[in-house]
């Protein structure tokens, strides 16, 4: 008990210099979002600076000493000088996304590309600083960030040239940046960068040998392969789509974004040669500075690379003047001096969960091993507490960007930890290699076995049910996720003592965990094993709920069509896995709006054949990711016909001719379906009353049907004539409760009701489904409809 009081206060010290990262970081998040008011609030925390420094003088004079004033000081200096930088650095970002915004028709910008080629379900991604623009023929040189958005086709055409330090010209059309950002606009291409200049001298280097590595790993088997130079360098361009899914959904992925744990290693190795060969301390130090700089230059400087190789500068510096690093301490001081540098960072994701993953390993790994090691062996409890101290910590956040919780992520880590520095190490070496082509494959062959090891570990668990459980998004999501993370650790680590605060703070951690499990177990339930049983076992249609959007699901011999994703890849997610439903063999996209295809992403690599109707280039990039999955893709039109199971469809809409074959809402793909247990039935997608008007007269429908799903969430732009002439039995009705819309709108319910239509709706009813009875077609529903 003695020794744990010192060693508890002793941490708390480590402690006190953690407020003058918080400050800077607050600081620059609040000013990039309001830079107007940086000008202002540089001035106020500048003076309140010096009165602090002041009497903190004062203090010292007077003989009386103490940690808080220093800490004070600091932390107003901090925050001041990244107050400065958004208040200098705000008017010429200003007036360069004014003249960039502003430029009338397509622009033109000369730029050089000084951030990674970011693959992504849409194409590509980098930043670039802008040199000059083209405003109407009118070159101006001009400095700033922009982000550049390529389609994957555009990507393809500018090839292994399009690297960091490429001089670039891209024409495309400009839109405001994300609030916060620190580019000043995104600018989507509408061709392919034209590589005016390749990269050069270091930078091509490197460039040439990361490409190099990518090319040594291409006869190898996949999926490693593809992971080879991910794990050695941050290169995930050969990474397939499914392998990326895998690792996001067993939270490996920080595996391919370079960080601590490859300049640890990198530095580490650097240390230990330079001290075999005689180095003295200075000399170690001065290789690992120098080797430290040439792999973030490999890597390209990556936030989350630029924040560890800070952090192991710092450390070295330490070492240099004999004071062994506290680790606490060298991560703040590296935050504050990133922010300082660099405010936009405070609003990088990556960032903050780079900063966090570090905070988490230094402070709680220690307590969660020796909470551990009272179950288990110590050396299981040591390897443990690493991914599930990281994870703790990274989970909120995580949140932010996809609101469900991997539950194989620490297992999935834990299998994977062994081979991730071999890996990393062996694949390293054969990048650096790349001059002596034998010995490159030969390290790229010992590579691929570690990282196949964790390919495979990605993809085995990824496809074991239970993987993730659904969590509440935004703000409030991640603040829940973090009690139940404090939880867990408090549960872990333990709280010792008979003190009535120690008790209280057990009973009161293990009543929320009690309500979380009991909760969570519920939720994976209900989306696993009786899920299926909380719906009619012989549905044909199920329309689920998903808010103001479509998705609906068909089925027929056990063959399914998913007719529309509805908005958010979550929710559609959860209904299929409460159906039951594993794979789409007919994805109907009936057209591209966010409400019938924001949810694809939830179904990617699922798909048998998708139909769709016009499409716009963003389009099109969507269909290339269902396509790259192993889709079929096919446009589809009036005339076309097929079945699903024993069920036969038939396009009725669109037809070629003005107005039709544009994309959008009157361009939607309507499908008659029938037979195999499928009622007669009418997919009107989006369709205003002036389509259906023409759609009526031409001819092309079979009526009455049984079933019609109703246009446009049942908004006010309805025909009566057609739905007169379809003769509904039942109007099905997908749309989100309380929506701003008004939907469904009492003009079509009138339209309804006149023709004799039971009316079924999600927002009232929930998920909704259609039987076949001996009688007819039953309409089931979660709950009771109002």
């Amino acid at each position: 008990m003695t020794d744990a009081v010192p060693r508890r206060r002793r941490a708390l010290r480590r402690l006190r210099v953690v407020p003058a990262a918080a400050s800077v970081w607050v600081t620059a998040g609040v000013l990039v979002h309001h830079p107007d008011g940086a000008a202002g609030a540089s001035v106020a925390l500048w003076t309140c600076t010096v009165v602090v420094a002041a009497a903190l003088v004062l203090r010292v004079r007077a003989g009386r000493t103490g940690a808080a004033p220093v800490v004070l000081a600091l932390s107003l200096a901090l925050a001041a000088s990244a107050a400065s930088h958004v208040a200098l650095a705000e008017p010429q970002r200003d007036a360069a996304a004014g003249l960039l915004l502003d430029a009338p028709g397509r622009l033109e910008v000369t730029a050089v590309v000084v951030g990674k080629i970011e693959p992504s379900a849409h194409g590509a991604s980098f930043v670039a600083r802008v040199s000059s623009a083209s405003v109407s023929g009118d070159e101006r040189p001009l400095g700033a960030d922009l982000v550049v958005a390529l389609s994957p086709q555009d990507r393809a055409t500018a090839g292994s040239r399009l690297d960091v330090g490429a001089t670039v010209r891209v024409i495309g059309s400009a839109a405001p940046a994300r609030n916060g950002e620190r580019a000043v606009v995104r600018l989507r291409a509408v061709e392919a960068p034209q590589i005016l200049h390749a990269p050069k001298g270091v930078f091509a280097v490197a460039s040439d040998l990361r490409h190099g590595l990518v090319r040594a790993g291409d006869p190898l088997p996949a999926p490693g392969a593809g992971l080879i130079a991910g794990l050695a360098v941050g290169d995930t361009s050969a990474v397939s789509p499914e392998l990326d899914a895998a690792m996001k959904a067993t939270s490996l992925s920080h595996l391919t974004a370079v960080s601590g744990a490859n300049c640890a290693i990198v530095v580490g190795i650097s240390f230990v040669l330079s001290a075999a060969l005689g180095a003295t301390r200075r000399g170690r130090v001065l290789v690992g500075v120098t080797v430290l700089a040439g792999f973030v230059l490999l890597v390209t400087p990556e936030p989350s690379v630029v924040r560890a190789a800070t952090m192991a500068a710092v450390s070295m510096l330490a070492l240099l003047l004999g004071r062994p690093a506290a680790g606490i301490g060298i991560l703040t001081l590296t935050v504050g001096v990133l922010l300082v540098f660099d405010p936009w960072l405070s609003t990088s994701l990556g960032f903050a969960l780079s900063a966090a993953a570090t905070g988490a390993l230094l402070l709680f790994a220690r307590p969660l091993a020796e909470g551990l090691s009272r179950a288990l062996p110590r050396f299981l409890a040591l390897a443990l507490a690493v991914p599930l101290a990281a994870q703790l910590a990274c989970g909120p956040l995580l949140i932010l960007i996809t609101p469900e919780v991997p539950l194989w992520g620490v297992p999935a880590n834990l299998l994977a930890a062994p081979a991730a520095p071999v890996a990393t190490v062996v694949g390293l070496l054969a990048c650096l290699a790349a001059p002596w082509p034998t010995l490159q494959n030969g390290l790229t062959m010992l590579a691929w076995l570690p990282a196949s090891w964790i390919a495979g570990t990605a993809m085995a668990l990824s496809d074991l049910p239970l993987g993730t459980l659904g969590w509440m998004d935004g703000l409030g999501g991640a603040a829940s996720l973090a009690v139940v993370g404090v939880c867990v650790g408090i549960v872990i680590a333990g709280v010792r003592g008979s003190t009535r605060l120690a008790r209280a703070t057990r009973v009161l951690t293990a009543a929320v965990l009690a309500v979380v499990i009991g909760l969570a177990g519920g939720r994976i339930a209900l989306e696993s094993v009786i899920g299926p049983w909380t719906l009619p076992r012989d549905w044909t249609i199920l329309a689920c709920d998903v808010g103001q959007g479509d998705a609906v699901l068909v089925r027929s011999s056990g063959v399914v069509a998913l007719i529309d994703t509805g908005p958010d890849p979550g929710l559609l997610s959860r209904c299929l896995a409460r159906a039951g439903v594993t794979r789409i063999d007919l994805l109907v996209l009936t057209h591209f709006d966010l409400d019938h295809s924001g949810g694809i992403d939830a179904i990617v690599g699922r798909v048998g054949r998708v139909l769709h109707g016009p499409v716009e280039p963003q389009d099109a990039v969507t269909l290339g990711v269902l396509e790259a999955a192993g889709a079929r893709v096919t446009r589809t039109g009036r005339g076309d016909t097929g079945l699903l199971g024993g069920a036969r469809w038939r396009t009725v809409w669109p037809v070629p001719g003005p107005g039709a074959g544009e994309p959008g809402n009157d361009a939607s793909v309507v499908l008659e379906m029938s037979g195999g247990g499928v009622p007669d039935s009418l997919w009107l997608g989006d369709l205003s009353a002036a389509t259906q008007r023409v759609l009526g007269a031409s001819g092309a429908l079979d009526p009455p049907y049984a079933l019609v799903k109703v246009a446009h969430h049942g908004s006010a732009d309805q025909d009566a004539g057609l739905y007169a002439l379809a003769a509904p039995a039942v109007a099905l009705i997908p749309v989100g409760a309380d929506n701003t819309h008004g939907h469904p709108r009492v003009e079509i319910l009138r339209i309804l009701e006149e023709v004799g239509a039971t009316v079924a709706r999600t927002d009232r009813a929930g998920v909704v489904a259609i039987v076949r009875v001996p009688e007819g077609w039953r309409i089931w529903s979660e709950r009771r409809a109002d």
